[in-house]
């Protein structure tokens, strides 16, 4: 695997090394050896899987609250998608950046999405899948969200989203008690 840093401290894209011959390939899609030597997270509670139908459903900004907080292991299985992360620990040199990349089946390209990053992804074909291992179990009252368009962040999205979920599109703008903090959950 090779491990590329993005510009958002403690977040990577991981490119696998295919292992090709007349058969096909072989890679490797996760190494406990590998990430520790990066000092990331190997401990994985949950493994989710999603499709998107249509071409331009964006699904997004998630994250949970600690002590519910989670590492992302994303990659996309089938078509492509925009997927993006959003730094939100406070005391991050990278806090309120986002960063985008393209995944796809093709590439087989993941994004891993340290704790305290929003993540969300906008598909760039129909039946889009994605594949994600998560580090901790989901916790509905810590779960949070950031509008795909919050203007505090001004996220750059490759073009406007067709599909959103109800749930996605009230989140409310950005608020650091309401966003960062527990009490009010």
């Amino acid at each position: 695997m090779k491990f590329q840093p993005t510009p958002l401290q403690g977040s990577y894209l991981i490119d696998v090394i295919k292992l090709e011959d007349s058969r096909g390939f072989f890679s490797r899609a996760f190494s406990v050896e590998d990430f520790e030597k990066k000092g990331l997270e190997t401990h994985f509670v949950q493994f989710n899987n999603s499709l998107s139908h249509k071409k331009g459903t964006l699904r997004g900004m998630h994250y949970q609250l600690p002590p519910s907080s989670e590492v992302k292991l994303v990659r996309c299985i089938r078509g492509s998608l925009y997927d993006v992360i959003l730094d939100l620990r406070e005391n991050s040199p990278t806090f309120g950046k986002s960063f985008g990349a393209k995944l796809s089946a093709d590439n087989r390209r993941m994004m891993y999405v340290p704790k305290g990053f929003a993540h969300g992804f906008l598909t760039l074909t129909d039946d889009a899948e994605v594949f994600y291992a998560v580090s901790n179990t989901y916790d509905n009252e810590l779960e949070r969200g950031i509008r795909w368009n919050d203007p505090t962040f001004q996220i750059e999205w490759p073009f406007e989203p067709v599909v959103l979920s109800d749930r996605d599109l009230q989140h409310p703008d950005y608020n650091p008690s309401y966003h960062l903090n527990q009490a009010n959950s």
